[in-house]
């Protein structure tokens, strides 16, 4: 949520400064009133969480994060706000069920900042980067299969798939064919040694992104599931506002920037209308109206205070009174 990383430049890159992207324009579009009940579902150094507290005394925010260590680093925060903030260690997919589970619900407003935040890409030791040499995880959560463990294990053809489903790597069979080589010599356990290995097929000019930044992107995206949490996200958005509160999602990338647009277009009825050779179907009425037509970019202010902000896109939806639809999300 904090500086969270611009996957098409610095993706696995260096470091940068916890900077939340586009926190006016997410404080405008959230549209926070006194005494409402909001949620942050990427809470990473609480920079939203603050801002939305900060707009009324009385508001209450529930701020998840499946990062242990975003949450131990939240604690203060959790002091200062003095009982209106609970900081929940879990997945923001499951963001409906934990505000009914603390008594938020229904909800005045919803925020997601998508993607893996600064303080993950600057530690080495997580293994979200490149730029420095650590091992390769890449857990969000700390726990479960690792990067290391798809590396090493997947068959080539799969792996390929992965890289280019997810990382939008041309040369993915490339890229598969050269990690499958080298793990026969020597498992591949560090991030520079996958960088490098990637890089001894995928060529780039100096002014390129780094060779390996999308096969990290495709392996991280695929360790932490990130797409179909988000995919949950957004239904569970859905079930857990109430009418008036406003849904703000800011992404990075283009593949989840397009799961979002095509979401709100569908649930706002703004999708494309039936093939005249197709059965008619009943139209469904709204669950959302649009708030922003366009998604939001940053200014040429946050642009030059904050690189990262460059690919960032924000959009918002407001709830309906009509009832949610059934889920269909990817499990």
């Amino acid at each position: 949520m904090t500086g969270r990383g611009d996957r098409t430049s610095d993706a696995a890159g260096g470091p940068a400064r916890h900077v939340p992207v586009l926190l006016n324009e997410v404080v405008d579009a959230l549209a926070p009133r006194p005494g409402g009940r909001y949620l942050d579902g990427t809470f990473g150094a609480g920079g939203y969480t603050r801002a939305v507290l900060e707009a009324a005394p009385d508001i209450r925010v529930i701020a998840v994060d499946r990062d242990p260590g975003a949450i131990a680093g939240g604690a203060a925060l959790v002091s200062e706000a003095a009982g209106r903030l609970t900081l929940v260690e879990g997945r923001f997919g499951d963001l409906a069920d934990l505000a009914e589970q603390f008594d938020l619900a229904p909800l005045d407003g919803i925020v997601l900042d998508i993607g893996v935040s600064s303080m993950q890409l600057d530690d080495p030791g997580r293994g979200f980067s490149f730029r420095a040499d650590g091992p390769l995880d890449m857990r969000m959560e700390q726990s479960g299969p690792s990067a290391e463990d798809l590396v090493n294990g997947m068959e080539e053809g799969p792996l390929a798939d992965l890289i280019y489903a997810y990382g939008e790597e041309r040369k993915s069979r490339s890229v598969a064919r050269a990690i499958v080589q080298a793990r026969k010599v020597e498992r591949i356990t560090t991030t520079k040694r996958l960088a490098d290995i990637v890089a001894s097929v995928v060529r780039s000019r100096p002014d390129d992104i780094h060779p390996a930044t999308r096969t990290f992107q495709a392996l991280r995206i695929a360790v932490n599931d990130e797409l179909g949490e988000l995919e949950r996200a957004l239904a569970g958005a859905e079930k857990a506002l109430a009418p008036g509160g406003r849904l703000v999602v800011v992404t990075f990338h283009s593949l989840e920037d397009r799961i979002v647009k095509q979401f709100m277009a569908d649930r706002s009825g703004r999708t494309a209308g039936p093939s005249r050779h197709a059965p008619a179907a009943a139209a469904l009425e709204p669950t959302f109206v649009q708030v922003t037509r366009k998604p939001v970019t940053a200014s040429h202010a946050e642009l030059r205070a904050n690189p990262r902000s460059r690919s960032a896109k924000l959009r918002a939806v407001e709830r309906t009174e009509v009832e949610a639809r059934p889920e269909r999300t990817r499990r």
